[in-house]
């Protein structure tokens, strides 16, 4: 699924309706250039979650983590300080399996084969003035999210 977003708010209100048709447990891996807009897109998805207060960059944290409505946790990654996979060892992210329900990964591709496995990969690009984001569902989750989410949107 493609979808152009004209503007930043555009990009947010994307992560506000993904968010509001979210399967339970889910992990999404954000790719696209510095700037593409990854960040606001898993700002929004937290912020219509019912996050408060500051959402931070985990640029430098590398993981920052939110209390959710459920009982559970997001977790906020961006991996593009990483230089070689093996660096997430010390990040003891097999130990967030049972108390994160959300996973948003930026950078996956520098985290490959330490990370959950994506049940939606969101590719933004810029385009003219705004983004081009392409969604693509990675599990039978990812599809039952996409088909929920596309019938929201008509």
């Amino acid at each position: 699924m493609k979808l152009h977003l004209s503007d930043c708010a555009a990009t947010e209100a994307l992560g506000a309706r993904l968010a509001a048709t979210r399967p339970a447990t889910t992990v999404v891996h954000l790719r696209g250039e510095l700037g593409a807009g990854k960040s606001t897109l898993a700002r929004a998805m937290l912020r219509a979650l019912g996050v408060q207060g500051a959402i931070k960059s985990p640029t430098y944290t590398l993981v920052e983590r939110y209390p959710l409505g459920d009982g559970r946790e997001a977790a906020h990654l961006d991996l593009y300080r990483i230089g070689q996979s093996g660096e997430l060892d010390f990040l003891g992210l097999d130990e967030l399996a049972d108390c994160v329900s959300l996973w948003l990964v930026e950078w996956p591709e520098r985290g490959a084969g330490h990370l959950p496995a994506p049940d939606l990969l969101l590719d933004l690009e810029t385009e003219g003035a705004g983004r081009l984001a392409s969604l693509t569902a990675k599990s039978p989750a990812g599809s039952r999210w996409l088909q929920s989410f596309a019938s929201e949107t008509q």
